[in-house]
C-alpha cells in the first residue's frame, strides 16, 4: 500500500511493507523493556500528554540517548537492551542495510504529537524511517500528509516525514512502536520498487514555508549536536 495515488511528480508519503511480525514475540520484548524506565521526549513543544522512548540503538550506546542524530563525532552502537531483545534484534537484522538510531516510541493515552515535519527523512534523502506497531489501539489517529494510517500490531510501515505528519491517541491504551531509521541501499531500492515506491517523484523536493522552516531550526536546536548545528545553518541560508 503506498501514500497517495502515484504520479510522476508526487513523493510518496508512506508504504506498507511486506513483512508482518510475531504480535506474540513483540510484546515478550516490550516485557523486557518495561523494566526500565522510558525516558520523556526531548522536544517538549512537539507533543502534548506524555510521550517517552528508549534506545535499542543510540548514537553512544546508551538507553536513555533518545536522540536520534549523533555529537562530536560518536558513531551509532547497539545498547545492553537490544542484547536482551532477541526478536527485536531477529527484526533488526533481518533489513538487509546500515542502521542508525532505532527506538521504542511510547504516546500514552490522551497524548498527542502536534503537527509537524522533520528534516531530511525522507527516503530521497537516502534514509528510512520504519515503524512496527507493538501495542496500540482503534483510537489512536497517524497522519501522514494529511492523510490517516491505520497501524496494526505486527505490521510494518515506511513513512516520509519530511511530509507533515502528526498522532493523536484518544484511547485507554498505550501506543507503543518499534521504530528504526536505515540508510538506504540496493537491497531497500528494490524492496521499494516492489512496493510501489515512486522513483520518478524523487527529485521534487517538498517546499516548505518560512513557518516550517523556523519550527524545524527550534526542533534541531534542542539537539544540540554537530549534525544538527549543520542542519540549522542549511536552512537559516534558505530563510
Amino acid at each position: 500500500m503506498a501514500g497517495k495515488p502515484s504520479t510522476s511528480f508526487m513523493i510518496t508519503a508512506y508504504l506498507k511493507m511486506p513483512f508482518h511480525f510475531s504480535e506474540e514475540m513483540l510484546l515478550m520484548d516490550l516485557e523486557v523493556c518495561k523494566n526500565y524506565n522510558f525516558t520523556s521526549h526531548f522536544n517538549k513543544n512537539d507533543y502534548s500528554g506524555d510521550w517517552t522512548s528508549i534506545s535499542l540503538r543510540s548514537p553512544n550506546g546508551e538507553m536513555h540517548n533518545i536522540f536520534a542524530l549523533p555529537e562530536n563525532g560518536e558513531k551509532y552502537k547497539d545498547t545492553e537492551l537490544l542484547q536482551k531483545c532477541t526478536y527485536f534484534k531477529e527484526i533488526i537484522d533481518s533489513f538487509e542495510c546500515e542502521k542508525e538510531s532505532i527506538r521504542l516510541l511510547n504516546l500514552k493515552p490522551d497524548s498527542d504529537i502536534k503537527e509537524h515535519t522533520d528534516y531530511n527523512l525522507g527516503y530521497e534523502d537516502g534514509i528510512f524511517r520504519i515503524h512496527i506497531p507493538i501495542t496500540t489501539n482503534e483510537n489512536v489517529h497517524f497522519f501522514i500528509n494529511s492523510e490517516e494510517i491505520k497501524m496494526l500490531p505486527a505490521t510494518c510501515w515506511y513513512g516520509n516525514f519530511n511530509l507533515k505528519h502528526s498522532v493523536r491517541n484518544e484511547g485507554k491504551t498505550d501506543r507503543i512502536h518499534l521504530v528504526m531509521d536505515c540508510l538506504r541501499n540496493e537491497w531497500s531500492d528494490k524492496l521499494f520498487a516492489k512496493n510501489g515506491y515512486n522513483f520518478e517523484a524523487e527529485n521534487t523536493q517538498p517546499e516548505y514555508s518560512r513557518e516550517t522552516k523556523m519550527q524545524m531550526i527550534e526542533q534541531l536546536k534542542l539537539m544540540d549536536t554537530e549534525i544538527s548545528k549543520e542542519m540549522i545553518l542549511q536552512l537559516q541560508k534558505e530563510l
